[in-house]
């Protein structure tokens, strides 16, 4: 029994596939707190608002702590729910959890209201800083912050040798700007350190309007660095772009791939369909899609087998 209330439990803290009215009610509920926390945190930074309404910050956040620490029991408790038994044990299962990335931004996400009880009187804007991190709670839910690690890392050479090309063109332009521009402006370019940091914003394409070349030589290394910038910018934004579309693309391929695999009788059993179903709301698609989907791939394997 207590095996099932713990796969139930998880169940519902898991990200919802759609069917499961519980968990998708519960999705929302934990979504719209971490959410309505941002919120929170930054009014409370705002003086006023925090010597006027301080009470309700302070209740607002113990009533979100509790929540958010409730919830950080319940998935140390049930994550050893759908282990084999026979390869691995309930223990590792659950340092697991705590120990992967969505276990350190839970605790994380209560840590701010822990911390002072041990530490005492700490930086108000430090541990505002930390209940910010809940916002990356959201990752239970939402598949994005995992699919653009994944896609960097399959296309981390591209990355890196663009990266290169950056560091470059950094050093390149913070050396030259430092020759041309310290002796008229030898505050703002005092050395190749400093003069980095206009290096920096100038490749990025933000731009800097309180330090800017003088001479002509120095406005002529100024233009060559922005066009620079927009390059390797471009590079960087088209590689990433292409390795996140890729590997969406794959994961749908994946997706097919089950489909097929699961057809491959004539019959999706429960099992099957569970599985297609959790893949199904990982990839964000529709039950139409998925469902047009399963009768063009049905409909394929029927015709390969007449």
């Amino acid at each position: 029994m207590s095996g099932l209330n713990k796969k139930r439990v998880l169940e519902i803290l898991s990200r919802s596939n759609g069917d499961d009215k519980v968990s998708m009610y519960c999705d929302r509920a934990l979504s719209t707190l971490i959410l309505l926390n941002l919120l929170a945190v930054s009014l409370e930074s705002i003086d006023q608002l925090s010597t006027q309404y301080g009470f309700l910050f302070w209740a607002f956040e113990l009533f979100s702590v509790t929540i958010f620490g409730c919830e950080y029991i319940l998935r140390i408790w049930s994550s050893d729910a759908n282990i084999d038994r026979k390869t691995e044990s309930s223990a590792k299962s659950r340092f697991g959890y705590i120990f992967s990335f969505t276990g350190l931004i839970d605790l994380i996400a209560i840590l701010p209201s822990i911390l002072p009880l041990f530490l005492g009187q700490m930086d108000l804007r430090w541990l505002r800083v930390l209940r910010l991190v809940r916002l990356l709670k959201i990752s239970h839910y939402s598949t994005a912050l995992e699919d653009l690690i994944s896609a960097i890392r399959e296309e981390r050479n591209a990355f890196g040798a663009a990266l290169y090309l950056f560091c470059i063109a950094l050093f390149v332009s913070s050396a030259l700007m430092y020759v041309v521009e310290h002796e008229v402006q030898p505050e703002n370019f005092s050395s190749i350190p400093t003069t980095m940091w206009w290096s920096m914003i100038t490749l990025t394409t933000v731009g800097y309007g309180d330090v800017s070349p003088m001479t002509s030589l120095g406005k002529l290394v100024g233009a060559a660095t922005a066009i620079m910038g927009i390059c390797v910018v471009a590079l960087l934004t088209g590689i990433v772009a292409t390795a996140f579309a890729n590997q969406v693309a794959r994961r749908k391929d994946i997706f097919e791939a089950e489909i097929v695999h699961a057809l491959a009788d004539g019959i999706i059993s429960q099992e099957e369909h569970e599985r297609i179903k959790q893949m199904q709301t990982d990839l964000g698609l529709s039950d139409e899609h998925a469902k047009a989907l399963i009768e063009l791939l049905s409909e394929r394997g029927t015709a390969k087998t007449d």
